[in-house]
């Protein structure tokens, strides 16, 4: 019943003139929910939410102060003629039901998908609010077209927080991320952020109460100040860790891995960038600590003014891997002496002979190749 009011409701009333909304009123023409669905019902809301979504293409879409029940993913259209921006004040709650249907509570550009940025209206984005999984969920997806922004949003209780998909753009999805906190659901699947879409750009996002931080499958992505926290049932801190790499030519840059057991870990033969990122062990109730992991066969990361505080108290392991590849760690600050036999990261350092001797061949290489053009030149 509920529903069918908020829908005729919605019908009748006109759409560029909202009257009675005071958070829509600092927004000419924005369009509020509450002119047509109520909050804080205990009902279901989600398909006139959808509808107003549907109705008002480029308009700003605001969710004043309360609680949204929602049984399936609010799907916002990609096409930048039906493109909408999401603005929920603090205390906007969009929340999962019991039977929610899967995926995402707020799926960015999960219909009529759409692959530019040359027209108006293809950077929708969804700012502020909360939204809440309830334990089944996931928290925001991004589905389809380019420019999306997400920021100044808290995602709590979810499977996935943070979930971008493979881009419209040949597998780019150029987002922007910025200011966001992620609860998980501290189930063993939990995930802060997964990204599968390329070239995005995430800046300080704040992670708890998951399994795994951050999950890389893409790349062209710039990760800064990024802070997982594992705060979960320690029977599942077994093969816990902050950031997963399963691509490459990806940047992170003041990322921060907080008692997960792994800091960061590389899966294949990637070569990404980390630049003055930290790991941290402040519990040893996990018994066993690695800052760096490759499982590849190879290690080809560039590691740069990488901190790592093991306690006197655990297991610890600077780098665990093959010891080849092209990778480096320089200027590495650990406290050495709670490091235990594994040293297999020196090879890897720029004061090892291994280094220099690879800083000579590139130089003997870059050398012949002068020579080899200036030939060239001489001869024409």
């Amino acid at each position: 019943m509920l529903k069918l009011k908020a829908l005729t409701a919605f019908a009748l009333m006109p759409l560029l003139m909202i009257p009675g909304c005071v958070y829509a009123d600092a927004l000419p023409g924005a369009v509020c929910v509450t002119d047509f669905v109520a909050a804080d019902t205990g009902a279901d809301v989600a398909d006139a939410l959808q509808a107003v979504i549907d109705a008002n293409p480029n308009r700003t879409i605001c969710f004043p102060d309360g609680e949204y029940l929602v049984s399936h993913p609010l799907r916002t259209p990609a096409d930048p003629a039906k493109s909408v921006d999401l603005q929920l004040a603090n205390f906007a709650v969009v929340k999962a039901t019991d039977d929610f249907t899967g995926g995402a509570v707020i799926a960015l550009g999960g219909k009529d998908p759409y692959n530019t940025t040359a027209r108006a209206g293809s950077n929708y984005s969804l700012t502020g609010g909360v939204i809440d999984g309830n334990d089944i969920a996931d928290g925001v997806s991004i589905d389809s077209g380019r420019e999306t922004k997400v920021q100044n949003t808290a995602i709590k209780h979810t499977v996935v927080g943070l979930h971008i998909k493979y881009g419209a753009n040949s597998g780019s999805s150029d987002a922007d991320i910025s200011d966001i906190n992620i609860i998980g659901n501290s189930a063993e699947n939990s995930v802060g952020v997964l990204l599968e879409g390329y070239d995005n750009t995430l800046t300080n996002i704040r992670i708890g109460y998951v399994r795994t931080g951050v999950v890389v499958r893409s790349g062209g992505n710039c990760l800064t100040n990024i802070h997982p926290l594992y705060q979960i049932d320690w029977d599942l801190y077994e093969g816990s860790c902050g950031f997963v790499e399963e691509a490459s030519n990806n940047l992170y840059s003041y990322c921060y891995s907080d008692q997960f057991q792994t800091g960061f870990k590389i899966m294949g033969t990637g070569r990404s960038v980390y630049d003055n990122c930290f790991c941290y062990w402040w519990s040893g109730e996990g018994g066993s600590c690695t800052g760096f992991k490759a499982e590849g066969d190879s290690f080809n990361a560039t590691v740069t003014n990488l901190r790592v505080d093991f306690r006197d108290d655990t297991d610890n392991t600077m780098y665990d891997g093959p010891a080849k590849g092209s990778g480096t760690f320089r200027r590495l600050l650990v406290n050495e002496d709670r490091l235990n036999a594994n040293r297999a990261y020196r090879v890897f350092t720029e004061d090892s002979p291994v280094f220099r001797f690879r800083s000579l061949l590139r130089r003997i290489s870059a050398f012949f190749s002068y020579l080899k053009a200036l030939f060239s030149r001489t001869v024409e």
